[in-house]
């Protein structure tokens, strides 16, 4: 989807300042709201697309107020109510309703340190031809879905050539909205920059952007 959440290539967003010998989280709460996350993504109610389109649905005002780790909680909120975990008014109070069903957590603390280890691999083994091969020149597809997309703005419809085949993965535009994995081949695409920003970037530069089969279309 467009919207401010996808800021490459836009103006008037400053610099982005390298933060020198950068902790993991800034903050306690931050830690906190990473392992709720987990925690809650573990219940399988929701995949990790869907979690990035639960905060690129947050106000455009409010999306640019939030923190990073702001943003993550809000979309966990938003999942956890659609999906019946919580309501809003537990949020609100920070309390169960009275009567609420317990339930034993999906994720148990001894089980923590694996599941970190193992993680949520979106590759699949699965027999997909591609539609492209490396070396090929090719265009990103011009559109402006309403819904997710991890095919960024500013690419769209600019030419690029196929640089590597990283092999078959879940299509996160479909996946997203649980509208099934689609698997297919994911490509790392070179962009030069020229293409992409006008006469008045460097020429020698680019930028690799990995791409889904149905990103691209033959140039």
């Amino acid at each position: 989807m467009n919207g401010v959440h996808d800021m490459g290539g836009m103006h008037g967003m400053g610099p982005i300042e390298h933060e020198k010998n950068e902790p993991v989280f800034h903050a306690p709460w931050e830690a906190r709201a990473y392992a709720l996350n987990r925690a809650m993504g573990a219940w399988g109610k929701w995949n990790i697309d869907a979690s990035r389109h639960a905060k690129e649905v947050i106000p455009a005002t409010e999306y640019l107020r939030m923190s990073y780790y702001e943003k993550w909680i809000t979309g966990l909120v938003e999942l956890m109510v659609e999906h019946g975990l919580v309501t809003r008014q537990e949020v609100a109070s920070g309390k169960p309703a009275t009567g609420a069903p317990k339930a034993t957590p999906a994720l148990t603390a001894d089980a923590v340190a694996r599941t970190l280890g193992v993680g949520a691999p979106t590759s699949r083994d699965v027999a997909v031809a591609p539609r492209f091969k490396v070396g090929q020149h090719v265009r990103a597809r011009n559109i402006h879905p309403a819904g997710h997309t991890r095919l960024p703005r500013y690419a769209r419809g600019k030419l690029g050539t196929i640089a590597r085949d990283h092999g078959v993965f879940v299509f996160p535009d479909t996946n997203a909205h649980f509208l099934g994995e689609k698997p297919q081949h994911v490509y790392s695409v070179r962009f030069a920059a020229r293409e992409l920003w006008g006469e008045k970037a460097g020429r020698r530069d680019a930028v690799y952007i990995d791409l889904w089969d149905d990103h691209l279309e033959q140039a």
